[in-house]
């Protein structure tokens, strides 16, 4: 069928034990972990973080260049989920919002 060289199958079991660990650390513990308040309340903020340092690029960038034009269906439909998140809220309209942008300008105007 197909051999596994021991240095392959070691690396996969040392993998798998520092990641059961890391990820069982806090588990092992009788008591409870208590963040530093500065800690809870920074951690509060990294989910939005993560998406806008995923979403601005997309937006923003074409092929590793920033766009250098305005005919670009990503700026309005931005601009679009942008308003309408700040008028009614919410994350399903925004998205909809977005593309119902989106999908008329780069489909029917070919941006």
């Amino acid at each position: 069928m197909f051999e596994i060289d021991w240095r392959t199958l070691l690396a996969i079991v040392a993998l798998a034990l520092v990641t059961v660990l890391t990820r069982g650390f806090f588990f092992l513990s009788e008591r409870d972990w208590k963040l530093p308040h500065w800690a809870e309340r920074g951690l509060q903020y990294a989910p939005i973080a993560a998406l806008a340092a995923v979403v601005a690029p997309e937006v923003v960038m074409t092929q590793g260049q920033l766009i250098d034009t305005w005919k670009d269906a990503r700026l309005f439909a931005a601009a679009a989920g942008v308003a309408w998140f700040f008028w009614r809220g919410g994350v399903l309209g925004t998205i909809v919002c977005g593309m119902a942008v989106f999908l008329p300008l780069r489909l029917g105007l070919g941006w």
